[in-house]
């Protein structure tokens, strides 16, 4: 989707993603939680405490706090094409998050080096032609030692295809696969942890989930985890 598309549907995000899920039985909340608990729990294991996040392709802000939530020392910075898109974040948040706005090419120079920078499927609205330059940029925005986790749609889950087809926001995705992903970063210079796969088990079956944390290896979670340095 180029700005202008995401502006459009800066105000129905919320209700177009929900109605997109509805089959997982859970809010937009529920995957954004997961998503940055998922993220203190990889910095933790590095002996990282970041004090700079950049939340790149924050959009109307829905890691925003779930992210003040488990890094509540952290400084948080997010980044977006869409400038009504980071307007409604403002309004939701306010101003202890900074917002910067970009083009979708080059991060602007000035925004500084970071411990954490944290994606939540934002890669699959990005041509892929561009995808190793911006990982490239993104990887010479962390500080040493720093981290970057990307999540993304798996397109081998079915449920996670068809969530994509019918939302309206997501009509110009193209899914990627986590091993193609994984190419990607080690071909923008990352060091990558083995990949994540996350989300197996819809509401209705959500007492299966403590077993999640044994399945991550297996291709057919609804989401992935990569995370390199």
């Amino acid at each position: 989707m180029t700005e202008a598309e995401f502006d459009r549907v800066a105000d129905d995000y919320q209700a177009q993603h929900a109605a997109s899920i509805r089959l997982s039985g859970e809010e937009p909340a529920y995957f954004a939680n997961y998503k940055a608990e998922d993220a203190r729990q990889i910095v933790s294991l590095a002996g990282l405490k970041p004090e700079n996040i950049l939340d790149f392709g924050c959009g109307v802000g829905n890691s925003i706090a779930p992210l003040r939530k488990h890094f509540p020392e952290a400084q948080i910075t997010g980044l977006d094409v869409s400038l009504e898109s980071l307007a409604v974040a403002r309004n939701v948040h306010g101003d202890t998050v900074e917002y910067r706005s970009y083009d979708g090419l080059q991060i602007p120079a000035d925004i500084g080096r970071f411990d954490l920078i944290f994606t939540a499927c934002v890669f699959h609205h990005i041509p892929h032609a561009q995808h190793i330059a911006l990982l490239r940029q993104i990887k010479a925005l962390l500080k040493p030692g720093g981290r970057f986790i990307l999540f993304e749609h798996n397109p081998w889950n079915p449920l996670t295809r068809h969530a994509v087809a019918n939302c309206p926001f997501d009509a110009n995705a193209v899914l990627i696969s986590a091993p193609e992903m994984m190419r990607r970063f080690k071909s923008a210079g990352f060091c990558c942890a083995p990949i994540r796969y996350r989300i197996f088990f819809p509401a209705l079956f959500a007492r299966l989930r403590p077993l999640e944390r044994y399945l991550t290896w297996l291709p057919l979670g609804a989401q992935y985890c990569l995370s390199g340095n």
